[in-house]
């Protein structure tokens, strides 16, 4: 009889995306429709257009094969990019009309559906825009919202992304033709009795009223989340367990690295912001202590800001970490610039909680694939970089060495005689302390341990017997 492994629940996540992907060619036009139906239509046939302010051409090279990647995550089909260099962005149509023409034509000639814009949009940009190039013109905020809103599987991620993508939505409601005007209820000129006089409540004054009511029952319902995630968390910071979050760049090879380190099942795709849901895992430095690593959602360039407010109890995570495992994809053209994308967000999230930043470990991801000329430019910056493949293992136990030395050990040395009654003190050595020595006796074990000082007074009734 043959044997078959189950599969991982990764496996199964990664399934269940694919089965979900996007099917290009079915039309999803409706004849009535609000603005964020609107925004929500499926994205297929796309072309790309950015305005290069400032930096290097490789930079804006980098941030158009960026909106590439995002575009295609979302299950679009890029065909063409177009890049205009200006000092900033033209206030009427984002790319000024003679390039808004120009436009026109490729969206013809491509036979598109959509512009997707590398850049954030104002309500009045985004509308002087379609009437140009006269098909849906969405922003990086929306792709990138849009991306978060297939991602998220947790009730928690799913009503983060939902409050993000409706502060997006408000103040771009607007409808196709006069159908935003039609009215709701009353009788205009009529005497129709109290409450009914008027011209009634139009239908882009129920869409905003109604989005603004969801909002407030999500954020009452976040709230409770956070709650919750608060007392497991202040669980684990009791135990005084060490605690490392893995941060960095979306794609990075943060899930891969939790994977390698701790033997887990976690998704793992090479897509922007497979992960959105934090997850924790318990695993062991190499001295034996315990320690809990969490994997948090991936940053990004310009990321947008009510992502990070909807995001701010999942990156709590971040501030309450003993170590910062900081990720960084080796075989990106400019990792430099990752860095600091990911650095100015860690430190708004750390600002505003009020506690001091932790430790920083950088870990230099993906050498197997990286230009080994980057890589040794790398290793001249980053000199207390770990590098490692997480895809073939190669660091991955220097990196398990380096976590034990960086994580402060527990404080206190003790020589103990525990009684065999008292295995949860025992139990509570192996988790939170060290054993340094140990041997079984007629009246219990006796130890040298090094453990924290909470576990020591705990321990003080045993300390020194005879």
């Amino acid at each position: 009889m043959e044997d078959f492994a189950s599969p991982s629940v990764g496996e199964m996540q990664l399934d269940e995306r694919s089965a979900l992907r996007r099917v290009a060619g079915l039309s999803t036009e409706l004849t009535d429709v609000t603005e964020v139906e609107y925004r929500q239509l499926r994205l297929e046939r796309v072309v790309l257009v950015g305005v290069w302010t400032n930096g290097t051409v490789a930079q804006a090279d980098a941030s158009m094969a960026e909106l590439a990647a995002l575009a295609e995550t979302a299950g679009s089909k890029v065909l063409e990019g177009l890049v205009q260099r200006r000092d900033k962005p033209d206030s009427a149509t984002y790319i000024g009309s003679g390039k808004a023409d120009e436009l026109r034509q490729v969206v013809l000639a491509t036979e598109a559906d959509t512009v997707i814009c590398d850049g954030e949009l104002t309500p009045a940009q985004l509308t002087a825009l379609e009437k140009v190039v006269k098909v849906k013109v969405i922003d990086r905020t929306a792709l990138i919202l849009d991306i978060f809103a297939q991602h998220a599987t947790s009730r928690e991620g799913k009503a983060q992304v939902a409050l993000a993508q409706m502060e997006y939505m408000l103040p771009r409601l607007r409808g196709w033709g006069e159908s935003m005007s039609r009215q709701a209820g009353g009788r205009a000129g009529s005497n129709g009795g109290v409450g009914l006089r008027g011209p009634g409540e139009t239908k882009i004054e129920t869409d905003r009223r109604r989005i603004r009511e969801r909002m407030a029952k999500l954020r009452r319902e976040i709230k409770g989340m956070k709650s919750a995630r608060d007392t497991k968390r202040s669980h684990r910071l009791r135990s005084e367990i060490p605690s490392i979050a893995i941060v960095g760049y979306t794609n990075a090879g943060k899930s891969s690295l939790l994977n390698a380190l701790t033997g887990s099942g976690v998704l793992v795709q090479d897509a922007l912001f497979a992960t959105l849901d934090p997850t924790t895992r318990r695993a062991r430095f190499v001295d034996g202590r315990e320690y809990v690593l969490t994997d948090t959602v991936g940053f990004v360039r310009h990321l947008p800001t009510q992502l990070v407010e909807a995001f701010r109890s999942t990156l709590e995570e971040v501030s309450d970490a003993d170590l910062l495992l900081h990720v960084v994809d080796g075989s990106d053209p400019l990792p430099t610039d990752q860095i600091k994308a990911v650095r100015e967000v860690i430190t708004e999230v750390i600002r505003e909680s009020d506690m001091p930043a932790p430790t920083e470990l950088i870990v230099v991801n993906k050498i197997d694939a990286a230009d080994p000329v980057v890589l040794m430019q790398l290793r001249g910056l980053l000199r207390d970089a770990v590098f490692v493949s997480a895809r073939t293992g190669e660091g991955v136990d220097e990196l398990r060495a380096r976590l034990g030395e960086v994580v402060r050990r527990p404080e206190v040395e003790v020589n103990v005689l525990v009684p065999y009654s008292r295995g949860d003190l025992v139990a509570r050595i192996h988790s939170d302390g060290q054993i340094l020595d140990s041997t079984h006796e007629e009246q219990g074990t006796r130890m040298r341990v090094r453990v924290p000082e909470s576990l020591a007074s705990a321990l003080v009734d045993y300390a020194g017997r005879a």
